[in-house]
Order: structure tokens, then sequence, then C-alpha cells
């Protein structure tokens, strides 16, 4: 027992970071909304494309765990355009993704601390700071902390969740009209939950650059099965915490005629008050410091995957001489550090304070991509790129291909409501 301990502190890691970046955006604010809007009848859809899209995520540990190198590596493989396809993709969707995050993060931050007079510059100085930690390579330190602070929001999540199912849900105000999920604003919702439910899967890149990296603290190399116990814990978690938030939500909001904030700041008060209502008055400061602590974390691993990720796809599209490049990784990832934050900031006062707008773009962008990235995953895995003994089962390659068409058929449905000349009416 003690060995198989070890040998799992050796390998834990890139999912924890994994799940910490999901249960930051897809779960605090796109959840909890879903359930306050839509009830629990949107639970099916969270729990479905959890289902369908973990494959694909997966798909990113078990590729690096058996080849030893990252995912980026293998689109080289597919060939120089699906590398620069993924190139293109992550630059077209990292400064809306950040910005996001990022907006969201300043709301949990300005509510923490009631600090509301700094205005813009509250995403500013968040910014700077995160790109101030990772630039000195102190992210170890913050990585311990994230840690902790996640096993007391995980606590407190559960404890509300406990306390709400006993309380019961609250009753319809009169009047009340529940909102149709399947009318155009309804299924443009529903696309904007699943892009990000329980996160992107173009972020599956970063699994294999997080596994490499632990492997390189480390100096273990676990077994394919050590790793992929690792990960399928953490995403089992961040899809139970998901059906949570949604019943948090529903039970707590739906059908009591408000509606959450727009501005992240109230949004987050909210939020921390949705805890304090079933747990007590003397928990808010906890569950406000937790909820801000787990976003800070999740910006700073955003900030994180999305640097190590260029800095990978610029050195295998534009230069044979990898070494020379691998030699200068500190300068590329700073310099992508500060492309990344300043592009995110400019989206950020594009949108202006309107957070379920800038939210929703972001996470529908990412859904309508993630046909192309799953795509390129199942067959790196599944041909001739990867041993037999490491492929997935018949079961996961099934499931795949269902996510597959499930991810592409919502895309085509997308596109139809945004571009079809019978619905322009709608915008």
């Amino acid at each position: 027992m003690n060995a198989k301990m070890s040998q799992f502190s050796k390998t834990a890691g890139p999912g924890i970071l994994f799940a910490c970046t999901a249960i930051g955006v897809s779960h605090l604010v796109q959840s909890t909304r879903a359930g306050a809007d839509f009830g629990l009848m949107i639970l099916g859809f969270v729990i479905l494309v959890t289902l369908l899209k973990y494959p694909f995520f997966e798909y990113g540990s078990r590729y690096a765990n058996s080849t030893q190198t990252s995912i980026i590596d293998g689109y080289k493989k597919l060939g120089k355009p699906a590398l620069w396809l993924y190139f293109l993709l992550t630059v077209a969707s990292m400064f809306f993704v950040t910005g996001a995050v990022g907006f969201v993060t300043a709301g949990f931050f300005e509510n923490l601390f009631g600090i509301d007079f700094l205005g813009d510059w509250t995403v500013v100085l968040l910014f700077a700071v995160c790109v101030g930690i990772l630039a000195i390579g102190k992210y170890n330190v913050l990585d311990s902390l994230i840690k902790i602070i996640a096993i007391i929001l995980l606590v407190s999540t559960v404890s509300a969740f406990l306390l709400t199912l006993y309380s019961g849900p609250i009753e319809p105000v009169p009047g009340f009209e529940p909102k149709d999920l399947l009318d155009v604003s309804g299924i443009f919702f529903l696309l904007a939950l699943m892009g990000w439910m329980p996160t992107a899967i173009d972020l599956s890149s970063w699994n294999s650059l997080w596994t490499l990296e632990r492997m390189k603290q480390t100096n273990y190399k676990p077994k394919l099965k050590e790793t992929l116990f690792e990960f399928r814990l953490a995403y089992l978690i961040t899809g139970i915490l998901a059906v949570m938030f949604v019943t948090l939500g529903s039970y707590i909001f739906y059908g009591s005629g408000e509606t959450l904030p727009n501005n992240n700041s109230l949004f987050a008060h909210e939020i921390v008050t949705l805890y304090t209502q079933t747990i007590g008055d003397w928990s808010y400061i906890i569950i406000a410091a937790s909820a801000f602590t787990v976003m800070f974390g999740t910006i700073i691993a955003v900030f994180d995957g999305y640097s190590r990720s260029l800095q990978r796809t610029v050195e295998l599209i534009f230069t044979k001489k990898e070494k020379k490049i691998r030699t200068k990784f500190r300068t590329f990832y700073i310099i992508f550090l500060i492309i990344i934050s300043s592009g995110s900031l400019v989206v950020i006062f594009q949108f202006g304070n309107n957070l379920k707008e800038l939210v929703d773009f972001a996470t529908v962008l990412s859904f309508v991509i993630a046909p192309v990235i799953a795509i390129f995953n199942f067959r790196l895995v599944t041909g001739k790129f990867l041993d037999k003994e490491h492929q997935p089962s018949f079961g996961l390659k099934v499931l795949s291909a269902s996510g597959i068409v499930f991810l592409i058929g919502f895309a085509i449905v997308f596109t139809v409501l945004k571009f079809g000349p019978n619905f322009s009416k709608f915008f």
C-alpha cells in the first residue's frame, strides 16, 4: 500500500492541474448559471458532454506516457498542415479564453477583498502578478497551496450540495415561466455550456505537456495505467462537481425570479452567497478565499498551458534545430506570457463589463473548434503512431467516434443558427 501511494504521489500533478483548470469558469460560472436558468432539465446535457469529451482529454495523457513526447509533437506526425491548424486555432482562441478566465478571477478577487475602486486596473494587476509568478518560476509553491485550497472548496461544495438536497428546491414565485432550452438563445447557451464542460478540448495538449513535466520533476516514469488512473480520478471529480454546481444553481435560484448578475464582482458575491445560505454566514470568508484561490490557480494554469503549448508549436514549426530554441525556453516562455496577457486585456476591455457575453463567446468558440482537435487526438492514438498495447480499448474507440459525431453535429447546428437565412432575424 505504501509503495502504491508513493508511486501515486510521484505521478499526481497533471490531473490535479487539469481539475483546477476545469473547476474554474465551467463550474463556478457556467454550471451554476445552467441550473439557475434552466433547472435540472439541463443536467443530462452536462453528464452527456462530460462523458463524450472524456476520451480526447485522456488521449493527451496516454500519448505523452506512451511516446515520451507531447501530443503537439504528434500533430506534426499527422503532417505540417495539422500542426499549422492547431497553431492557428490556438492563437484564434487563446485571448478570448484567457480573457474570460481572467475577468471571472478578477471578480472573485474584488469580492474577496472588497475592492471595486480599481476598475479595469484589477485585471491588469492580476495579470501582472500571474506573469511575474510564472516568469520567475515560483509556480511550484502556488501549486502546493492550490491543492490544499482545492480540497477546502471540494469539501465546502459537497457540504453545500448535501445540505441543499436536504432542504429541497425553493418554491417558484407566482407567475414564474421557465426559459425554453430549445429556442435559439437556449441552444446558444447550451453550446456555451458544453464548450467548457469540463473544459475546452484543445486544452488536452496541456495534459501531455504537464505529464512530461511531472516525469522530469520526479525523475519517475509511471506505467501507463498509473498515468491514466491519476487523470481518470481527477476527471471523475470534475464531472461530479459539475453535477453539484448545476444542482446548487437549480435548487437555490431556479424559479426565484432572480437572475445572476452580469457584473463579475457581483456574480462572484452571488456564488459565494450560494454556499453561505446552506452552510452558514460564518463560512463566507472561507468560501470567498477558496473560490478566488481556485480561480487564481486556474488563470495561472491557463497562462502556463498556453505559453508551453505555443513554445512547443513554434519550436516544431519554425526551426529544425530544436535544441537551440529549447535552450532559450525561458525567454520564449516569458515572451508568450506577455503576448497572451496583452491580447487578453484588449479582449476584456472590448467586452467591457459584460461577463456573460465574454464567457459565452469564449466557450462557444471552444466548442466550434473542438471537433478538429478531437479528430487529431483520435487519429494519433488509434493509428500507426501508437503501439497496439498502448492504444485505447474498443469501447473507448466507440465512445470517441460518438463524441466526434456529437461535436460535429452541434458545430453544424451552431453554424446554421448563426448564419442560416431563416434565423438571421434573431441577430
